[in-house]
């Protein structure tokens, strides 16, 4: 396994990590910060409890915050030595290699994460905000994998014990006084793409509730997974909110929606078959259906819908635009 292989698994581990291993690590990060240890270490189960018990009338006396000394100055004095040795670049080059690919994967997660958190604690919005600030206080864990992936992080170099705590916990809270540390999530589902995404319950979900619901990166409420099992196409042409009828026909097919919504085909020609769904307060969906020329093993001949851009007139100039190309230009030997 690769050092960029380890951190991409690294970024998506779940269950609970060593604790005794984590504990021991923090207290090496606030030595080699020149820092005293902090007077205790303190377990949650997800963001939101650490955050909660942060905010609780009953919270430890924290002192400063010291991220920038244990995270911060290290990680801007290792980026500084690989920029100066490699030059300008030459360290794009060694981004792109190392942590690019997994800085745009965990990216859209912390930012689900931060908004979950700040919807779920509820409150006014002085309350929000002050989460918001509470939230910058955390140190990312598995979710500062691209960056350790392109760095040092052998015994003995500045972002030794932050790889180390990253291996084994989610995100958490360097004080003075006390560290906060979160588990990590239990559950972790993506798609295809490294979107959050699950139909069937939470695209993340954490041991004390905490959870995320997404389809295909859209965050969804969690009555809409369950209301997607009784889907019909009545259903799907009544719902008002334009994002979330995407999901359902994504869900539910659009073959079986043209079909059961009685649609009609707006054209034919040798290419297939275009169709046209028309909703309300949102663009039309425009399918083109095609008939794949090459035989299955069984001898039947597979149809595939291919969704093309809602001006499309013809069946030709959606399978055209299917290939980048124009209608005019679009001169099969075989179609397949």
């Amino acid at each position: 396994m690769t050092k960029q292989q380890r951190w991409r698994s690294i970024s998506t581990a779940t269950g609970p990590g060593d604790r005794v291993i984590a504990e021991a690590a923090v207290r090496a990060s606030y030595r080699r910060a020149g820092l005293a240890e902090p007077e205790s270490v303190v377990w949650a189960r997800s963001p939101l409890e650490a955050v909660r018990l942060l905010r609780a009338e009953s919270a430890p006396a924290t002192g400063a915050c010291v991220r920038e000394a244990l995270r911060n100055a290290p990680l801007a004095a290792e980026r500084a030595r690989v920029h100066g040795g490699l030059g300008p670049a030459g360290f794009s080059e060694h981004w792109r290699a190392t942590g690019a690919d997994l800085w745009e994967l965990t990216e859209s997660v912390v930012d689900r994460i931060r908004a979950g958190v700040i919807e779920a604690a509820g409150g006014n919005r002085k309350e929000q905000n002050a989460i918001r600030l509470l939230l910058l206080d955390a140190i990312l864990g598995q979710h500062d994998a691209a960056w350790l992936s392109a760095f040092g992080t052998d015994p003995g170099e500045p972002l030794h014990e932050a790889a180390v705590i990253a291996g084994e916990t989610g995100w958490w809270w360097p004080y003075e006084k006390v560290a906060v540390l979160s588990e990590r999530p239990t559950e972790l589902h993506r798609d295809e793409a490294g979107r959050l995404d699950s139909g069937a319950g939470p695209a993340l979900a954490y041991a004390d509730g905490f959870a995320l619901h997404a389809w295909r990166g859209m965050p969804v409420p969690a009555e809409f997974l369950e209301d997607l099992r009784t889907l019909t196409a009545e259903r799907i042409r009544t719902e008002e909110n334009a994002e979330l009828r995407r999901v359902m026909l994504e869900f539910y097919g659009y073959d079986r929606y043209l079909d059961e919504s009685g649609a009609r085909p707006i054209h034919r020609d040798e290419t297939g078959v275009l169709w046209r769904i028309e909703l309300d307060g949102d663009e039309d969906v425009v399918m083109v259906e095609v008939v794949n020329s090459t035989p299955e093993p069984d001898g039947t001949s597979r149809t595939y819908w291919l969704r093309v851009p809602p001006d499309t007139s013809t069946a030709r100039a959606g399978v055209a635009w299917t290939f980048g190309l124009g209608a005019d230009e679009y001169e099969p030997l075989r179609q397949t």
